[in-house]
This record gives structure tokens, sequence and C-alpha cells, in this order.
């Protein structure tokens, strides 16, 4: 079994591409391997996974945990389809305020990997959706923050679909005046 790492636009965001076996019965593949992910590179701490179901529309995001309880994120669709963003809050960076958006869906199981220092969130493009991620820190409620998903700054072009956000999603102050966490 393998993994396959691709870059994206933004350094230390990587596609990653698993090895899927299918057959008339199915398929099967792995969802995680420490000894394979370490062979490409990615050899991080997990120590949480997550879960969630959604439907059609909704945007969880733009979410992340400030120092020093940061979290890489390694996230995947189980069923459906999603557009995946992250979003480089690491001051200094070359590529701060800019973002990479990859659609992912059930129908390849592409990966992403997001690291400390971004936002994220995704966009439900499917009827539902079933998306699990591993962190490489705990939850710890006095870290979070966020970003408004749709601030102008930011400019994500999200996908022409009625959204579902949460309250608290809808609170996040303006790009322009977040003094990231991230130096």
């Amino acid at each position: 079994m393998a993994f396959h790492k691709h870059e994206t636009a933004i350094a230390d965001v990587y596609l990653i591409k698993p090895d899927v076996f299918g057959d008339k019965r199915g398929f099967f593949m792995e969802l995680y391997n420490k000894r394979a992910f370490a062979a490409i590179g990615m050899d991080f701490p997990f120590v949480q996974d997550n879960f969630s179901s959604s439907s059609k529309g909704t945007i969880r995001g733009l979410h992340f945990q400030a120092p020093p309880h940061a979290q890489g994120k390694f996230v995947t669709v189980l069923q459906g389809c999603v557009l995946d963003v992250a979003v480089d809050i690491r001051k200094g960076s070359p590529t701060y305020g800019q973002h990479v958006a990859v659609e992912l869906s059930s129908d390849d199981m592409s990966m992403l990997y997001i690291p400390p220092g971004f936002a994220h969130g995704f966009q439900v493009l499917s009827d539902s959706c079933l998306f699990y991620y591993k962190c490489t820190g705990f939850y710890h409620r006095g870290s979070e923050g966020g970003l408004p998903w749709n601030d102008p700054d930011i400019g994500i072009q999200w996908r022409d679909l009625p959204p579902t956000i949460s309250n608290k999603d809808k609170q996040y102050g303006a790009f322009r005046d977040f003094e990231t966490p991230f130096v």
C-alpha cells in the first residue's frame, strides 16, 4: 500500500492520493499508515480523529487553533464531495492571506494535509457528506479562532449553493483586522 504526495499552490499543504484496490465487490484502501506516511515525509504525531456529517451547502469554517494548541489536519471525505479550503495565516509567509481550494470526493478518495498555521474550512457539494480528519493537536476551546468564510480579502470562490452557516462562524471579524497568532 502506498500514498502519493502532490504539492499545491501553497508550500506545506499537500494533496495525498492513496492506492485504492477495487473489483466487482467494491474497494479497499488504507486511510492511514504511519510507515507509509513517513516514507513520503508525512510523519506527524496525530492525536485525535474527528468525524462530521453535513448536508448540501453547509460551510464549516474557516477554523484554526492558536499556539501552543495549534493543529495540523489530515482531511478526507468518506461519502460525498466537498470544496476544501486552507488559508495561510502564517505571518511572514510569502503566501500569507492566500488560500488553496481543492475538491475532495469519496469517488477518488483524495486527502489533504493542512499544517498548523492555516485556517481550514469546507463546503458540502453533494446531497450529504461524511467528513473525516486526523489532528496533530488536541482540541482546546480557549485556543479556537476563525475567519469569515466569505471575507472578500481572502476571496474564496465558493460554489453557487445556498450556504448553511453556524452562528459561531457568522461572528468572526474581518481578515484585514485579523492579528495572526502564528508569528
